[in-house]
């Protein structure tokens, strides 16, 4: 693929014919050493890609764009710092970079990290945190020119469904390109800030990207419990905050499945 506009930002960029999951490639190359931030491991086929909560994620070839980048703020292992920002940052970057695609403000956020465009997932969004502590490997997967025959869920869509024109390498540069460059800008704002997620804006942004505030919703969580409210913000950590429905009581949900309740 040609990928200028990618290369220009990403320090190291590796395009794969074919992947097994570009987050393991990824991992393989930081093992290895030497990898700078930003780099990159992108696929147009990715066989063997996982999701959020152990989900398998699988497309068919040179549908979708599987992407994983390497972001390493510069903190020392061991050092206090709130990763649990970055995968939330990585869902507001690649909301900017989409919106900026199919317009008209139809972009929106599924906390803690799934884009959506017109209510429906476009993009699902993987950390993994390296075993030195010191990074985090952020895989997202865009779906690209799915038909409505192909997409996984009916709750799916794809940027050629919405609307977009571009295709080829020029759309998937288009799409990392933006979102490499908004991650870079949004972490190394964190980093300046000390972590400080309010203070940098981070915790603004994401909530103002994210659709799921004001919302009813249901919260499946780790456990195997559902919890079933209103999604009343996000706290200075991250977390969801939902008031539970039928109880004065607010409750703060670091992990879980959202679903937003209109589309039950």
């Amino acid at each position: 693929m040609d990928l200028a506009r990618t290369r220009a930002v990403s320090p190291r960029l590796s395009v794969l014919a074919e992947a097994g999951s570009t987050n393991d490639v990824l991992a393989e190359l930081v093992r290895a050493g030497g990898e700078p931030a930003m780099s990159m491991v992108v696929t147009l086929n990715q066989t063997s890609g996982r999701g959020r909560l152990g989900r398998v994620w699988t497309a068919p070839p040179n549908r979708t764009v599987a992407a994983s980048v390497l972001v390493r703020p510069g903190v020392s292992s061991g050092s206090v710092f709130p990763f649990g920002w970055i995968p939330l940052l990585a869902g507001a970057a690649m909301s900017v970079s989409i919106d900026a695609l199919v317009g008209d403000g139809r972009t929106g956020l599924k906390w803690p990290n799934d884009v959506q465009v017109d209510g429906r997932k476009i993009c699902g969004v993987l950390a993994e945190l390296v075993p030195s502590g010191d990074a985090v490997i952020v895989g997202t997967g865009v779906n690209l020119t799915l038909t409505e025959d192909e997409l996984p869920v009916p709750t799916a869509t794809s940027l050629a469904l919405a609307g977009v024109d571009e295709r080829g390498d020029e759309l998937v540069d288009l799409v990392l390109s933006r979102y490499l460059l908004t991650l870079r800008e949004l972490v190394d704002r964190l980093v300046a800030f000390g972590g400080d997620a309010t203070a940098s804006g981070a915790h603004r942004l994401v909530s103002e990207w994210c659709r799921t505030l004001g919302r009813e919703v249901r919260v499946s969580l780790p456990g195997g419990d559902d919890l079933f409210g209103t999604a009343t913000g996000i706290d200075e950590t991250g977390r969801l905050l939902v008031r539970e429905q039928g109880v004065d009581r607010i409750t703060a949900v670091a992990a879980g499945d959202v679903t937003h309740l209109r589309y039950e």
